[in-house]
């Protein structure tokens, strides 16, 4: 079954772009298309769709905003698509449910692999994004349930969200890069979650 898609931009140039792109595509629907968040949202509202890509700075309501109403009423599954690789802007698209953050420069084969990836409840972060949350200076979420892991559980969740690798993390703790390895499937299962990325997104905004 196609994965149906909602694309809001401003920019009829990408708008059109991405419908073309998707629609000669038989594994996705585009179910339409928004210049601005609050058309998004009524669109969303009359239209059954599985993936919605965002764009944050538009007209009327902004995406971000656009991304909360959307999430609140379980009306999609939203991913940013932007120019905007603002670490502050990141986090609040994250806050209000987002489930990827993309900037626009990927080929239509990346573009779609992530659509997928979202509609399967994995959450995804641009390569550049996912460095700028690993460098910031971001302590623990408060909404972080830290009572879930143990010790040396905490040690690896901290280290995967500051952006090391499984060699790095084996390397700092004195670990085998297998060890590490169990241990993020552990966290992982106790989480409820697929992907590491959404380990560092939890650690450091409580969103899983």
């Amino acid at each position: 079954m196609a994965i149906n898609v909602i694309i809001a931009d401003d920019s009829d140039f990408v708008r059109e772009g991405m419908s073309i792109i998707l629609s000669v595509d038989s594994d996705f629907a585009v179910v339409g298309c928004a210049a601005n968040g609050r058309e998004c949202v009524e669109l969303a509202r009359r239209n059954a769709a599985d993936v919605i890509l965002m764009d944050i700075q538009m007209p009327v309501m902004d995406g971000i905003e656009a991304t909360g109403i959307i999430t609140e009423e379980s009306l999609g599954k939203v991913l940013i698509l932007t120019t905007f690789d603002d670490y502050d802007l990141v986090r609040k698209a994250i806050r209000n449910g987002a489930k990827g953050y993309l900037i626009k420069n990927h080929t239509p084969d990346k573009l779609k692999s992530m659509i997928r990836s979202v509609h399967a409840g994995i959450n995804v972060l641009d390569e550049s994004i996912f460095e700028q949350v690993a460098q910031a200076p971001s302590p623990q979420s408060e909404r972080f349930d830290a009572s879930l892991y143990s010790a040396r559980e905490l040690e690896i969740i901290q280290l995967v969200a500051d952006g090391l690798s499984n060699r790095e993390i084996a390397g700092q703790l004195f670990l085998s890069e297998g060890t590490v390895k169990n241990y993020i499937s552990n966290i992982l299962e106790k989480s409820g979650m697929e992907h590491r990325t959404q380990i560092a997104i939890y650690y450091l905004t409580g969103k899983k």
